[in-house]
């Protein structure tokens, strides 16, 4: 066991971990002995190859592929330097008030998550593509939810020379877009952080952990010699994101009681929809995600986005399979493509638990308010179809693989709330959220509103599972504002001691 004195460990390198070695950058700059521990590799930049199967094994955990225990539904995140804001798509939203509101965590007030999330925007060069940079994709989408009157908005998103390869879920290979691993993360070695890569932290001790450095045929080589290490540190941080954090503290039999360790999770459970067109549009060429539709967000509990994803992803999205199935996989240059994500509710039964090897378990039940979002979402982006000028649509929920324009006025009859089934609809989570949620009550709570795990003045989480329920958008800029708070009472903590 080879061991390692710290003043601050920071477990993940995620929008959290990022966000937070960011901030201690300058204590490290002045002596403090900071690292970040990150389980996946740092890709060299010729090992970003677009290729999407290869990627999917490079950057995901699981490869992209882990289940509920259920099996109902698709959960894909990061693993690697900067976690999974190497693999999103650069959407940069600011959390509304009223979320921050509904969350009632006594402490936090929306002006000072919009102040951090406003210097997040700044850090990240966030901005609104130019219309020529806009592909078929997303203006069918704008132009279909505006002839329906219904709401539509640009995402402004984080990138820097993008030359609209449409990679972005692969890891962008042109390096445009502006993740921790571009921004945060090397602002912070640059002052003295470590970034350990290829480490995985197996639990969480007092006042630090133990991790193994194992050789990756990846990437750089891990700062750390392979081998199992004891690192004592003054603070631990943990932002290994919102499955793996709960798993991480509850196989660390921690000194405290936290019965709300694991609970509330959220996932903004979604659903793929696709019309084809009568000729080829640009969809792959360009950037794949630049308007929503939050027409719904209040009323029927679902967000439209623009998507566009590779052959594979599409392919499992869709319902049923043979000739159908594959007559409309040839013709991908004549999709269009719309993401639809249902506000889940923060429910103590979806939770993040651990198996008998220690390993991530969730489990989560989708509830009848949830399929009924995913119901009138099918619906609404058909009628967004159709508005856009597509010939057919393909609903997972629909009665036959495809509707035809001509039928646009029977959707009603044609995608019924009876086809919504949990394993008969492909189902992803599209944001995981909660699990070590944010409260004053221990029984509710994991952690208080600075991120500090209740008990134990050592231990903070800086990363999405601090929700205590969804963000009702995409949640990037609110984990790193989140986890920038986090990073000022670790600060403050250290100057105490």
């Amino acid at each position: 066991m080879i061991e390692k004195e710290l003043d601050v460990v920071i477990i993940g390198s995620g929008a959290g971990g990022g966000a937070v070695a960011s901030a201690l950058g300058p204590l490290a700059a002045a002596g403090a002995r900071i690292a970040v521990l990150e389980w996946g590799p740092k890709l060299r930049e010729h090992e970003f190859t677009g290729q999407e199967l290869e990627m999917a094994r490079r950057l995901y955990f699981d490869r992209g592929g882990m289940l509920t225990r259920d099996l109902g539904m698709t959960l894909a995140f990061g693993r690697g330097y900067g976690g999974s804001t190497v693999v999103y798509t650069g959407t940069s939203l600011t959390v509304p008030p009223r979320v921050i509101v509904k969350w009632n965590v006594p402490g936090l007030d929306s002006e000072d998550v919009l102040r951090r999330s406003e210097k997040v925007l700044e850090q990240n060069n966030v901005h609104l593509l130019d219309e020529a940079l806009l592909n078929d994709n997303n203006r069918l989408f704008r132009d279909g939810c505006r002839r329906l009157g219904w709401a539509v908005e640009q995402f402004p998103i984080n990138v820097k020379g993008c030359q609209g390869a449409g990679l972005c879920n692969l890891g962008c290979p042109n390096a445009a877009k502006q993740g921790t691993n571009r921004v945060q993360l090397p602002a912070a070695e640059r002052q003295g952080v470590k970034v350990v890569a290829n480490c995985r932290v197996e639990r969480v001790e007092e006042r630090g952990c133990v991790a193994t450095v194992v050789p990756s045929p990846l990437g750089e080589p891990s700062a750390w010699e392979p081998g199992e290490y004891r690192i004592r540190a003054k603070a631990v941080v943990v932002c290994a994101g919102a499955v793996n954090s709960p798993a991480l503290l509850l196989r660390s039999k921690l000194p405290v009681a936290l019965p709300a360790l694991g609970l509330y999770f959220t996932a903004h459970p979604a659903l793929i929809l696709v019309a084809q067109h009568a000729r080829a549009i640009t969809n792959h060429q360009g950037h794949p995600k630049s308007f929503y539709c939050d027409q719904f967000a209040r009323t029927d509990r679902f967000l439209l986005e623009t998507c566009m994803y590779f052959p594979f992803t599409t392919a499992k999205s869709l319902a049923g399979f043979g000739a159908e199935h594959s007559k409309l996989m040839s013709g991908m240059d004549r999709l269009q493509m719309i993401l639809v994500l249902a506000l889940d509710d923060a429910r103590p039964e979806n939770r993040v638990t651990i198996g008998s090897r220690g390993e991530p378990v969730v489990d989560y039940s989708l509830s009848e308010r949830v399929l009924d979002s995913l119901h009138e979402a099918m619906k609404a982006s058909a009628r967004i179809f159709f508005a856009a000028g597509a010939e057919r649509v393909h609903a997972p929920a629909g009665q036959r693989f495809l509707i035809e324009s001509s039928e646009r006025d029977r959707l009603d009859e044609l995608i019924p709330r009876s086809g919504v089934k949990p394993g008969k609809v492909p189902i992803a989570a599209a944001h995981l959220m909660g699990g070590c949620r944010m409260g004053s009550s221990l029984t509710d709570s994991v952690t208080d509103c600075w991120g500090q795990v209740h008990g134990l003045p050592w231990l903070y989480v800086a990363d999405a599972s601090l929700f205590p329920g969804c963000a009702e958008i995409n949640p990037y800029v609110t984990i790193m504002a989140l986890a920038d708070r986090v990073a000022e009472r670790v600060a403050a903590s250290l100057e105490k001691n």
